[in-house]
């Protein structure tokens, strides 16, 4: 797992990347037949994420003052990453920064 799907995952819980299965159908097959095998479609979409109200109460649980919001240390240390140098260059190829990922201060806040 890249370190992009990491945080979508504690962003968004272990499930973010699940989908509700539901069996292919081929344009011959009504969805009548589908239904009557025992499977269900999916009809209702995923609630919606607050993502900074979810961020802001994971971080008020650190009892310290990281500005998560502009710092990529501070958001990897919100989420329990390692928010180590390597890692933060790891993310910015992942993510496909163009600076100079030797600058530490400038990958940190791009």
């Amino acid at each position: 797992m890249n370190l992009f799907e990491t945080i979508i995952g504690k962003v968004f819980g272990n499930n973010a990347n699940a989908s509700n299965p539901v069996p292919p159908q081929s344009p011959a097959t009504p969805a009548a037949a589908a239904t009557s095998a025992g499977f269900t479609p999916a009809t209702s979409t995923p609630s919606a994420i607050n993502v900074q109200d979810v961020i802001s109460k994971m971080a008020a649980q650190k009892g310290e003052k990281l500005n998560w919001q502009t710092s990529i240390v501070d958001l990897m240390k919100v989420l329990d990453m390692d928010s180590s140098f390597e890692s933060r260059k790891q993310l910015a190829q992942e993510l496909k920064y163009s600076g100079d990922t030797k600058d530490s201060a400038a990958m940190n806040t791009w």
